[in-house]
């Protein structure tokens, strides 16, 4: 075995081991910890199979990012972790039923897998060659120039799911005082300024 096969057992231990303590911890800031660390592995792999780019992404966008963004609204955040952890146990026979369906979905398809004769042949005629282009320039073609459509379709469709999100998540609370920044610019300065006269020793 070579030093490549070390590192990819090595890289795929990690990630696997990894992965499964983000689900079984009890602290939410250590599975948060165990997902950065699923996620550095996850890079290693990427970089063993030669997509540079996507690891440097996987790194600066997922761990840089949003790996760090959930480690900080976990620790600051003022969250009942009991009492969450008693909705889950409320839920957990339906969840394991869905898992286990899941999971024998998952074998039923990697069992009944045949890939066809001409499946390599397809895959490698929409990719350029690997020895005259690199790879980041190669996806970059594929993305920005052979489906340039479907990638601006796909970024609409996450545009409309976030914009849903804020309009499902927005709430207008009566008991909060918000700035009218028009009302401000508008207002009339004979109306926003008052004159009291008044008398010694009547006071305010």
């Amino acid at each position: 075995m070579s030093v490549a096969d070390y590192a990819f057992y090595a890289f795929a231990i990690v990630t696997v081991t990894a992965g499964l303590l983000v689900t079984v911890s009890r602290n939410p800031v250590h599975s948060v910890l165990w997902l950065i660390l699923a996620f550095l592995s996850s890079a290693g792999l990427f970089v063993l199979l030669g997509a540079e780019f996507v690891a440097m992404l996987l790194i600066i966008v997922y761990v840089g990012a949003v790996a760090v963004l959930f480690l900080f609204v976990v620790m600051m955040l003022d969250v009942d972790f009991a009492e969450l952890k008693g909705e889950m146990a409320k839920y957990m026979p339906l969840g394991l039923l869905i898992g286990v369906v899941i999971l024998m979905q998952i074998a039923l398809g990697v069992g009944a897998w045949v890939q066809a004769d001409g499946a390599l042949g397809l895959r490698q005629a929409v990719t350029p060659d690997a020895a005259q282009v690199e790879n980041t320039k190669a996806l970059g073609l594929l993305i920005y120039d052979k489906y340039v459509y479907l990638f601006q379709a796909s970024g609409l469709v996450l545009l409309v799911a976030m914009i849903g999100a804020i309009l499902l998540t927005l709430r207008h609370r009566k008991d909060v005082k918000r700035q009218n920044v028009l009302q401000q610019m508008w207002r009339d300065p004979a109306k926003a300024m008052e004159l009291k006269d008044v008398k010694p020793g009547q006071g305010l």
